[in-house]
């Protein structure tokens, strides 16, 4: 039907208040009213859902919408019944549903109430739906994170393959299909696998220039997450993390940090995940942290940051999540911790799969590898990979533009390299051309017979790396193409022919490596304590070690009873000057926290404002209390009296281990009862002697107190016993 364009704003006010359209949306809404296939390729945030909303409103019948989340299903259904008097009007069909739930949505469309019903995939391919949707008049079929059909897409489900002939079967009618993702790879996959290549194409730009963009090197990640989410305090973010028990971990510890967070992802019950979706939306949190499935579709336009703690798969899904901050074009900072050892990490995941998703897997990820390390602009490198040309030197809003590194000539060595591609007809992925340049004999470079080429080793002056750099820096400058679909294959473009005839001026910044990175940050805030962040104040640790002597004194405890020497030097180099920040020095935990702590708190408070001391930042992070099942385990079996070793043997630990675990919990400030044990495997007299013993004694080791009460009477596991008895009793 053709449609004025004043009545496409009439109906854009009457619908939903606003009195203009954004981009592309006109011309995609008018060619969904005329009934033809529609193919919208929209960056997060450009208002894609517009694009199918107000024409299934504006015409005869019911759109379906295919969507792939049942949280993403529930969130448009309420958006569109917020601008309605009727909730019939949006309806969705999942498993969530109970019969009499279905049987009301199925009431009202068969009623001509609704306009828009979302479904599942997997509910679109049940019989019994497929018969019903054959009676109702269907305006169009929406697809909706279409990227999903794409074995190339970040996010590749196979049901969402299984489509085509479903729709075929339920009537014929016009698509449109949307993303916020696509390479021109997948862009064809999606055209090819829904038979729509007749599609009028909608391709809106990449570039969001709201976006700040910036990669930081692995290392304290928790701790340098709660320095940044309070440097923005009380604005609105997402954290992603790859596994669940990363999710559960970091929202555990913002909350003890005192940041509003809530965990997200697929092991939360569906009303627990719907909970704290909602608490989001309606900011009564913070922070959600979550793996992939939060997000998709999410309509809160003022996320000010995306957090990324692991990298993601893929630059697609790089760009969908970072594309969830500054929706409504106000600032939106994206920061991703990043290390090699992740692309291991992932690497290893993939095994076991079958070789062509194995080989795709791998390009995907070498991609996510060249923008994580590249030195030239971010958002550059971003939008070349999605098929768009960025022609300014300087975005000014990503980190590498706004710290720009120092450049070095590589003219002869980009001669070289064109050269090398075009000497091996062009049919190797770029490590295979490394290889050759540096004179690597590997297995691929003998079977071809490449280690005969005149060229062979010719760029042995140079590093690894620096080739690396060279052959992205080519690409993005367009001498070099890089073949997708032949699982990238380096061609040498038009003007990398032209630039081997006349060669110019090319100047390259070498990439970041970030090899050496710390991947992984679980033993920072496994035990009590937040770590030093640097060199003890030998000052400060003499006066704390004055002081515990006098504390010791007045409470006839020997010093190390009161604090361990590891724990003063904590204090002398993190500057603790309340209970709570004391609590999270190693070795104090909250018993000894609140026994011992307030001369010491005082002494150091009084010593930083003396001396004008700027405490380091990473002092407020608080640990998350450790939760361990073995140490839960333990105290449990403690409590009923059970047997070290019948405790030790049920957990597979030898009883040197055990005893250990028990000195960890000690030493945290927890106070247990292991007498029962003690008076089975060491009689009344001798425990007195060792307890008389550490009473005096200057040091708890275990080789003086060995020393001094002479080795043929006791042994060590008997020493560690009655020091954790001694320690338990007299500290905590």
């Amino acid at each position: 039907m053709l449609v004025a364009e004043s009545t496409l704003l009439e109906a854009l006010y009457k619908y939903f208040g606003y009195e203009q359209f954004k981009g592309d949306q006109e011309a995609i809404i008018r060619n969904v009213l005329e009934r033809r296939n529609t193919f919208v390729i929209m960056p997060t945030g450009g208002g894609k859902s517009m694009c199918y909303q107000l024409p299934a409103l504006m015409s005869e019948g019911t759109a379906i919408v295919i969507s792939p989340l049942i949280a993403l299903m529930k969130n448009q259904v309420d958006a569109i019944r917020g601008f309605n008097t009727d909730d019939g009007v949006a309806h969705f069909l999942n498993s969530s549903l109970t019969k009499a739930e279905i049987q009301t949505v199925r009431k009202d469309i068969k009623a001509g109430k609704t306009k828009l019903l979302y479904v599942a995939p997997e509910s679109l391919t049940k019989e019994e739906n497929v018969k019903f949707l054959q009676e109702v008049n269907i305006s169009f079929f929406a697809i909706d994170e279409a990227h999903c059909i794409s074995e190339w897409g970040h996010d590749f489900r196979p049901e969402y393959r299984r489509l085509r002939p479903i729709i075929d079967e339920i009537g014929k009618v016009p698509i449109i299909a949307l993303t916020a993702t696509a390479t021109e790879k997948v862009q064809g996959d999606i055209q090819k696998n829904l038979g729509m290549m007749d599609a009028a194409l909608f391709k809106a730009s990449f570039n969001r220039a709201n976006l700040y963009y910036e990669i930081r090197p692995k290392q304290n990640v928790l701790k340098e997450m709660i320095k940044f989410v309070k440097q923005h305090s009380g604005k609105s973010g997402v954290i992603y993390c790859l596994s669940r028990k990363k999710v559960e971990e970091v929202a555990e510890t913002l909350t003890v940090n005192g940041i509003r967070a809530l965990p997200y992802h697929a092991g939360l019950d569906a009303s627990t995940r719907a909970s704290h979706q909602d608490k989001f939306l309606m900011e009564e949190v913070d922070v959600i942290v979550a793996t992939i499935a939060f997000g998709m579709g999410i309509d809160k336009p003022d996320v000010r940051f995306v957090i990324h703690h692991d990298i993601p798969k893929s630059l697609e899904g790089y760009y969908q999540e970072t594309g969830r901050a500054g929706r409504d074009g106000r600032e939106g900072r994206c920061v991703t911790f990043y290390s090699y050892k992740d692309i291991e990490k992932l690497e290893k995941f993939m095994k076991g799969k079958p070789v062509a998703e194995q080989e795709i897997g791998k390009q995907l990820l070498l991609e996510t590898v060249g923008y994580a390390e590249t030195s030239v602009c971010r958002r550059r490198v971003l939008l070349n990979y999605f098929g768009e040309r960025y022609d300014q030197d300087n975005c000014g809003n990503c980190d590498n533009c706004l710290h720009p590194k120092p450049q070095i000539e590589a003219q002869d060595e980009l001669e070289l390299l064109i050269e090398a591609i075009l000497a091996v007809k062009e049919k190797h992925q770029a490590e295979h051309i490394v290889n050759v340049l540096l004179g690597k004999t590997d297995q691929q470079v003998k079977t071809y017979k490449h280690d005969k080429l005149e060229l062979f080793g010719d760029g042995g002056d140079q590093s690894e790396r620096f080739w690396t750099t060279l052959i992205r820096q080519a690409v993005l400058s367009g001498l070099l193409h890089k073949d997708i679909d032949n699982y990238g294959l380096l061609k040498v473009s038009e003007s990398g022919h032209e630039y081997l005839k006349t060669p110019t001026s090319f100047k390259i910044a070498l990439d970041t490596s970030f090899d050496n990175t710390e991947s992984d940050d679980d033993d920072e805030f496994s035990g009590g304590g937040s770590g030093g962040g640097g060199a003890a104040d030998e000052q400060l640790f003499e006066m704390l070690k004055n002081l515990r002597k006098n504390v010791a004194k007045n409470m006839n405890v020997p010093p190390f009873v009161v604090f361990q020497d590891p724990s003063l030097e904590e204090m002398a180099t993190n500057y603790p000057i309340s209970v709570d920040e004391l609590k999270n020095i190693a070795g104090v935990g909250s018993g000894k926290a609140v026994k011992y702590g307030k001369p010491f708190i005082d002494l150091i408070k009084k010593y930083v404002e003396d001396n004008d001391i700027e405490r380091p930042m990473d002092l407020v992070v608080k640990s998350v209390v450790n939760k361990s099942g073995l140490k839960v385990y333990i105290i449990q079996n403690i409590d009923r009296k059970i047997s070290l070793d019948a405790m030790a043997k049920a957990k597979g630990l030898k009883l040197t281990e055990m005893i250990t675990e028990l000195e960890t919990i000690v030493a945290s400030g927890t106070k247990i009862d292991i007498g029962y044990y003690i008076n089975e495997v060491i009689d009344e007299d001798r425990q007195d002697e060792v307890f008389e013993y550490f009473q005096t004694a200057e040091t708890d080791s275990v080789a003086d107190a060995l020393k001094e009460l002479g080795e043929d009477d006791y042994t060590e596991e008997d020493i560690r016993l009655m020091r954790i008895k001694f320690m338990s009793e007299m500290g905590n």
